[in-house]
């Protein structure tokens, strides 16, 4: 993923520099456990890991792999060159290339979903302050775009925050899915190498033995991890778009905090442009764009081919990379966000009373009238507010038809915002509990 929508902490994870590491790593954690079971020297493995200290060359292991055309041999000759190639020549022992590489994808995965976690917890506890802080703030609903029914802006913010939960609990299940090893061999039989080395590396490197693998590790479960990452950016965007109706000149019930300094156009000084949530939209697409590939990942030849390597190496880093932005930068926003109640006050009289339709035609049911007499009348009375901007209140009260159901009392009773905002704190307590 390029600089400008990457941090310096996800990127680390998908270094070559860290990704050799890993590798390094799973060698050596190898080499301990063989020695252990007597299948190699004990000074052999010792020797592999005094190259603990040692910052690997990534220069020259993509000088070696432009000769060999592999790059898990280019690096075992590479860790030779610092070890000895007397000492190392038990590393790798019974391993095949999958084990490596396998291993550490789903160790990178592990570690970037420990990040995006973190990122989560941000945005929630975001949308938990601004969901109390507007509880009770009174906004109108919209269904298709149009004035619906009344809520608040805090159900608003609670909503996003149930539904950011839930894609928590998710990565967290999609976290333990991924952490998964294998060390079982040319396609995974053990036949030459022990399920005690696999049982040790795995144990060493935080991740539980594949219980069966072919020659890979089965990709339904990357399948999964990319499938979460990309509901968690379909509920990112999901908020974001709120936020740029909202924005909206002709709605500017909040927008984006605009920095002094910051200018929103080129072209026109006046301008206060929803740019960050539209630049989560367009980042929502990207992490999105890697779950179609991870898919098609799984069905693969026999028990291995290499048509899912080239995908995931531009997936991995990509979807995580973008995901950990755009996390930070929705929390952010939620975080700064401008409110304004009076706008959303403003916009929900702006049709005079129109939003409280259902009130009525309930109340005219529970007076005896049909349901299909009582649609008609409360509808008759709402199209002059439509249509001639009149007062959907005082029309009700001049209809002889609807004042001989419900007395003057009753229908303006009907016109309490209170009735709508009765059931928040039950609400509240679904989504946030008790405290």
């Amino acid at each position: 993923m390029i600089p400008r929508y990457s941090r310096p902490e996800m990127v680390a994870i998908w270094s070559p520099d860290t990704k050799f590491r890993i590798w390094y790593e799973i060698e050596a954690h190898a080499c301990d456990a063989q020695a252990d079971l007597g299948v190699i020297p004990r000074e052999n493995a010792e020797a592999v890991w005094k190259a603990k200290e040692v910052t690997f060359d990534v220069a020259r292991i993509d000088e070696i792999e432009a000769v060999t055309k592999h790059d898990v041999i280019a690096f075992l000759t590479h860790l030779a060159e610092h070890v000895g190639s007397e000492q190392a020549r038990f590393v790798h022992q019974g391993m095949t290339s999958s084990d490596v590489l396998d291993t550490t994808l789903n160790v990178q995965l592990v570690r970037a979903a420990d990040i995006l976690l973190a990122d989560m917890d941000r945005v929630l506890a975001a949308l938990k302050t601004r969901a109390f802080e507007h509880k009770d703030t009174v906004r109108i609903g919209r269904s298709h775009g149009i004035h619906a029914e009344p809520t608040t802006m805090g159900l608003t913010f609670a909503r996003f925050y149930a539904e950011m939960a839930r894609g928590r609990e998710r990565l967290e299940r999609a976290r333990e899915e991924v952490a998964t090893g294998a060390i079982s061999g040319a396609v995974g039989t053990f036949a030459n190498i022990d399920p005690a080395v696999e049982d040790h590396v795995c144990k060493m490197m935080g991740l539980r033995p594949e219980p069966i693998s072919t020659q890979v590790i089965p990709r339904d479960r990357h399948a999964m991890f990319f499938a979460t990452l990309g509901v968690i950016a379909s509920s990112m965007e999901n908020i974001a778009i709120e936020i740029r109706h909202m924005q909206r000149t002709e709605v500017l019930e909040a927008e984006e905090y605009f920095s002094p300094g910051q200018k929103g156009s080129s072209a026109m000084p006046h301008k206060r442009n929803p740019v960050l949530t539209e630049n989560l939209t367009g980042l929502a697409r990207l992490v999105r764009m890697a779950v179609v590939p991870a898919m098609e990942n799984v069905a693969l030849w026999h028990e291995r081919d290499i048509s899912h390597s080239s995908v995931e190496r531009a997936i991995g880093p990509d979807a995580t990379i973008t995901l950990d932005f755009a996390l930070n930068r929705l929390a952010g926003v939620i975080e700064k966000l401008v409110i304004y109640p009076d706008n959303m006050l403003a916009n929900m009289n702006k049709f005079r009373g129109l939003v409280m339709s259902q009130r009525v035609l309930l109340a005219l049911t529970q007076a005896g009238v049909s349901r299909e007499d009582a649609y008609r009348l409360v509808q008759r009375n709402a199209m002059k507010v439509w249509e001639q901007g009149a007062d959907f209140r005082e029309e009700l009260l001049a209809d002889p038809e609807v004042t001989v159901a419900l007395s003057s009392s009753e229908i303006e009773e009907k016109f309490d915002l209170g009735y709508h905002t009765k059931h928040v704190d039950t609400i509240f307590r679904r989504v946030f509990g008790e405290a």
